[in-house]
């Protein structure tokens, strides 16, 4: 099967570049997402946010999250914020701090101010090494990947992919590996809904395999206990948990099929680079990883970042 995909180097007619590999096998997106996650969410946990982000007015905790990571999509609503997260948190979250976060920053400023973070936070933990040959290679890697991206139905990725590309590898390598994140994750938004799943039942089957506690998760997400004994119920009534909130087998089934759909709807870059290119990517970005991790940075569900371990897919858990 061929397949058209854009590329940076794209010599097709207009600006497509003809790439076939379907030889990849799908479970190489959870295992690159899982590998090179950390590089982009560094800035979700850095300690350099407080400053960074205070000077613009920002509150910490949900502010900083929903701001800086909706501001590529320009002054959107609490409504459209809503809907490109999919209520993977609280409504009244959102509408807490959007669009106060507007009044207070610009999208385009606070967009700067993330770019700023990543650029600290990365020099910090990764020294020397943001300036080396490996993770310039992996930039590049990884910018061919993120090319490769089609848009059509993911509006979190086209509007970060709107943005300016870095020139320093480092910050390269981070913006690319957010398209290539928020290229998942759109899909996995249209995996669930095309299950019937809610964000928030997503959560109640996350925490049914064990992977995160509830409690994680609640505080994350701000849910309340009356919501999310509410979704479990609904998720018990479908039978796809037992009366201890455990996973059934039906259960995990479901939670399988959105997880292996959401592998497939990933794979355009990674079909693009092929294995030989997915496999060079992978060994120069785990190191990387595995050094921002224990850097302390990454203090919230550590075992979800562990990028030496094998990928769990779900969104971030940290803001």
């Amino acid at each position: 099967m061929w397949l058209a995909l854009r590329g940076h180097d794209s010599t097709g007619a207009g600006g497509l570049r003809l790439y076939a590999d379907p030889a990849v096998d799908s479970a190489v997106a959870r295992d690159l997402f899982r590998s090179m996650e950390p590089c982009h969410g560094i800035v979700y946990v850095a300690v350099e946010r407080e400053a960074t982000y205070g000077r613009l007015g920002l509150e910490p905790g949900a502010m900083f999250y929903f701001a800086t990571r909706a501001a590529a999509l320009g002054p959107a609503t609490a409504d459209l914020v809503r809907a490109t997260f999919y209520d993977f948190f609280d409504p009244d979250v959102v509408r807490s701090v959007i669009p106060e976060a507007w009044r207070r920053a610009s999208p385009e400023r606070i967009v700067g101010a993330r770019l700023a973070v990543a650029d600290a936070a990365l020099r910090r933990v990764l020294g020397d090494r943001a300036d080396g040959p490996e993770l310039a290679e992996a930039a590049e890697l990884a910018r061919e990947a993120a090319a490769a991206c089609p848009p059509a139905g993911r509006p979190l990725f086209a509007a970060h992919a709107a943005l300016p590309w870095p020139v320093e590898p480092h910050l390269v390598l981070w913006h690319a590996q957010t398209l290539l994140r928020e290229f998942r994750g759109d899909g996995h938004v249209a995996s669930l809904l095309t299950a019937g799943i809610s964000g928030l039942e997503a959560h109640v089957t996350y925490e049914a395999t064990g992977a995160v506690p509830r409690g994680v998760l609640q505080a994350t997400r701000g849910w309340s206990d009356a919501r999310w004994e509410a979704a479990r119920s609904r998720l018990r009534d479908r039978g796809w948990l037992d009366p201890a909130g455990a996973l059934t087998a039906a259960g995990a089934a479901a939670r399988a099929d959105v997880e292996r759909r959401t592998d497939e709807l990933a794979m355009a870059p990674w079909r693009y680079l092929g294995d030989a290119g997915c496999g060079r990517l992978r060994a120069l970005v785990r190191p990387l990883s595995e050094t921002l991790v224990a850097s302390g940075d990454f203090t919230v569900a550590p075992s979800y970042w562990d990028a030496s371990d094998d990928c769990q897919t779900a969104p971030p858990t940290s803001s």
